[in-house]
């Protein structure tokens, strides 16, 4: 019994270590953010056309989902969809982590 527990322990231990996510780089994602962000959001996220939306200061989780939800079609917009097809699962992280560390200006048009 005490071996089955054992190896129940290590089964899970593997699990989690495979699914263990590492922490994104937000210097590497301000980095990316120049070469295909920075053009509609600004580089800081803080967008000041009304078309583009505000990225600075958003939660992390939202952004990274948003980001997957455009590579994967749940979310629909062709700009958007063409920017993030190029892009690995990394990049989208560090991006996520970049605007959200960011402080959000408010910008009256």
């Amino acid at each position: 019994m005490k071996r089955k527990l054992i190896s129940m322990g290590w089964a899970v231990a593997v699990i989690f270590a495979a699914g263990a996510v590492q922490a994104a780089d937000p210097a590497a994602g301000k980095k990316k953010t120049a070469e295909v962000c920075a053009s509609c959001h600004a580089a800081d996220g803080n967008s000041t056309a009304p078309d583009f939306p505000k990225l600075a200061g958003q939660k992390e989780d939202y952004l990274l989902k948003a980001l997957k939800d455009y590579k994967s079609g749940a979310r629909k917009d062709p700009i958007m969809a063409g920017i993030v097809a190029g892009l690995s699962g990394e990049d989208l992280a560090n991006l996520a982590a970049y605007f959200a560390v960011q402080r959000g200006l408010f910008v009256k048009y």
